[in-house]
């Protein structure tokens, strides 16, 4: 796997969106109180990467009011770059929102959408600046994206084909949602845009569930690279004990090699807040293959460092750097003393 010399590392598409929830395990339907942050997969993605240390960017449309403007300083303060925002100007322009409620065993947590027709679902090829289709050696979107409407789906696509022809990597996850379409529609979209994806994320039960894979883990994500040109595999595996207590690990399948790159999970995992670590291990694995030209073992390492590190944060942004991440991983795979505190 190589990548080109571009000026950004990765450059990501997707709806950013405003999260409310309200504090500590408060109830939606009770709570006066909604603490705000940013969030979206790609964006989640954009900012993981570009703490590890990638310049990356963000393609998406926002509301040129004080929202967007939130939205846009958040972004900025993670060194993600703005320069592919589009600021919609019309009196119905509006960001997406969702609430979110933190869960407590035996209560799961809960989300409520309200993303629909905010600036983003206007987005089309001919706003988005031209110059980004040359400026990157890795793009990557998501299959929410694809999900949300006919015209964002049209877009996108478009734009994975311009990226392709101006030689970029297609990061591409399936990140399927039931609530945005249904499996059969999810399925017949995303195998029409396999033929151009480089490197795909697609968990154990959506290969099952999705794309009706059978067999073992390994059998099925290796089936993708036989099926389309794709040259590395990514399938998280996540056991849930309750909603504070998770398992994570992964496997991966690198086509070129034809070999398989797994590691021991991070067990027993304190949850602070799960949102946002399947973009968490993205980041991770696409700087570890960036960043050591295309080494799917590096990827694996520092995907499951990553998500594992998110799954601990509240919000949906990472907040790890490379020397937290590194000495994780240095942790994971010693066997010496441990110590308990960072100082």
């Amino acid at each position: 796997m190589n990548f080109p010399k571009k000026p950004f590392d990765l450059v990501t598409m997707g709806q950013l969106l405003l999260r409310l929830s309200p504090p500590g395990n408060e109830r939606i339907a009770r709570s006066d109180i909604f603490e705000k942050n940013v969030g979206g997969a790609e964006l989640n993605v954009a900012v993981g990467a570009s703490l590890l240390g990638l310049h990356t960017g963000v393609i998406s449309k926002l509301p040129a009011h004080d929202l967007g403007q939130y939205i846009r300083g958040t972004v900025r303060s993670y060194g993600v770059s703005d320069d592919f925002f589009i600021f919609d100007k019309t009196e119905d322009a509006r960001v997406g929102i969702y609430f979110y409620e933190y869960g407590a065993y035996p209560r799961k947590p809960q989300v409520i959408y309200d993303r629909r027709n905010s600036s983003f679902f206007s987005i089309n090829i001919d706003e988005i600046d031209p110059s980004v289709f040359t400026s990157t050696k890795c793009f990557h979107t998501s299959g929410i994206t694809l999900a949300l409407c006919p015209n964002i789906r049209e877009t996108a696509i478009e734009a994975i084909k311009r990226f392709k022809k101006e030689g970029a990597l297609i990061s591409f996850d399936v990140n399927f949602r039931g609530n945005l379409w249904s499996g059969d529609d999810a399925r017949e979209t995303i195998t029409k845009i396999l033929p151009y994806v480089d490197i795909f994320f697609c968990s154990e039960s959506t290969a099952q569930l999705t794309f009706l894979k059978s067999g073992s883990c390994r059998e099925m994500i290796k089936s993708f690279t036989e099926d389309f040109p794709i040259e590395a595999v990514f399938a998280t595996q996540r056991t849930v004990h309750s909603p504070k207590c998770h398992d994570f690990g992964s496997v991966a399948y690198d086509a070129i090699k034809d070999m398989y790159f797994e590691e021991p999970s991070y067990d027993h995992i304190d949850v602070v807040d799960r949102i946002g670590s399947g973009d968490a291990y993205i980041s991770g694995a696409l700087y570890g293959l960036i960043h050591s030209n295309g080494d799917v073992g590096e990827a694996v390492k520092y995907g499951n460092a990553t998500s594992a590190m998110k799954n601990t944060i509240p919000g949906d942004l990472p907040q790890s750097n490379l020397h937290e991440i590194n000495s994780v991983i240095a942790d994971h795979y010693s066997s010496g003393f441990h110590s308990e505190m960072n100082r």
